[in-house]
């Protein structure tokens, strides 16, 4: 069998179930040696991708943290003598509104789901550049476009988008491409039930959908990590070597791609605006005459 990563070593961060395992799995099986990361334990994962003939080493850290993203890194180098892929998923979510929402749940949300990546591209990124090359995969989130009741997961998620398009402008020039993925799972451990509750009642109010069309699955079909895996597994591969600064989705039988954002409309005013002139008539209904509130009710 053809195994593309053959020789390649790769992170993955989150990876002791679900859609981290799931992607660790697909790159064992395409060669890639993995270092098979969790918060809580690896060795699951690391069986099953010895099962299969591949090489693994568990790697129990959580990364949030400078030093722990070093340690993570240092692992590859010490088991396996190189790293060519990170794959960043580690998540958590502690959903609230705003206005009830505590320090430690912004701060633990953002820690885990945006620290930790930066925690691990700050010490891969120097091996990829002496190597001439690497390849890096951020797990964002269709939350990150706006989702009731997850301000700290949307601002994380959002903010591994940014992450993700500045680390392949830096990193470019080098050989490494970093892109990132919006997946939905509906086998996952942040599909927590009050999640599900907020997802509805968002539809009740008619809050745009986050970009993603309104889907429905045959009972036979359910949409889970081995998807998700396939299109990281892609993003990995020398056929997408092209392809950095990206922003994909993927869901079950759907997978797409998102646009960086462009302005709609400008307005130039010589000598600069103030806010008599913005209030004109004219300039008024240019910038925000078509512009609807979705939110208050």
């Amino acid at each position: 069998m053809h195994k593309p990563l053959q020789g390649k070593v790769a992170v993955v961060t989150g990876a002791g179930r679900n859609m981290g395992r799931e992607e660790a799995l697909a790159l064992a099986r395409a060669g890639a040696r993995v270092v098979v990361n969790s918060k809580h334990s690896a060795d699951e994962t690391v069986a099953a991708i010895r099962e299969i003939g591949g090489e693994a080493v568990p790697m129990v850290a959580d990364a949030n943290s400078w030093a722990a993203g070093e340690a993570i890194v240092q692992r590859a180098i010490d088991a396996f003598g190189r790293i060519d892929i990170l794959v960043n998923n580690a998540g958590i979510h502690r959903p609230a509104s705003i206005e009830r929402m505590s320090e430690e749940d912004w701060d633990a949300v953002i820690a885990v789901n945006l620290k930790c990546y930066a925690a691990t591209i700050r010490f891969a990124a120097p091996h990829f550049i002496a190597q001439g090359g690497g390849v890096i995969v951020n797990t964002g989130s269709t939350s990150g476009l706006g989702h009731l009741s997850v301000a700290n997961y949307s601002a994380a998620k959002e903010g591994v988008l940014g992450l993700t398009r500045t680390v392949a402008r830096d990193l470019g020039k080098y050989g490494v491409r970093c892109n990132m993925i919006r997946p939905v799972s509906l086998v996952s451990d942040l599909l927590l039930p009050e999640l599900v509750e907020v997802s509805a009642e968002s539809s009740r109010r008619g809050f745009p959908s986050n970009g993603v069309r309104e889907f429905s699955f045959p009972e036979s079909f359910t949409p889970d990590g081995r998807q998700v895996a396939a299109l990281v597994l892609l993003l990995c591969l020398p056929q997408t070597a092209h392809v950095s600064g990206q922003d994909f989705f993927i869901m079950g039988e759907e997978v797409g791609h998102y646009p960086e954002p462009e302005m709609d409309r400008l307005l130039v005013r010589r000598g600069g605006w103030t806010t008599e002139a913005l209030l004109e008539a004219e300039n008024l209904s240019q910038l925000v005459g078509d512009i609807r509130n979705r939110y208050v009710q």
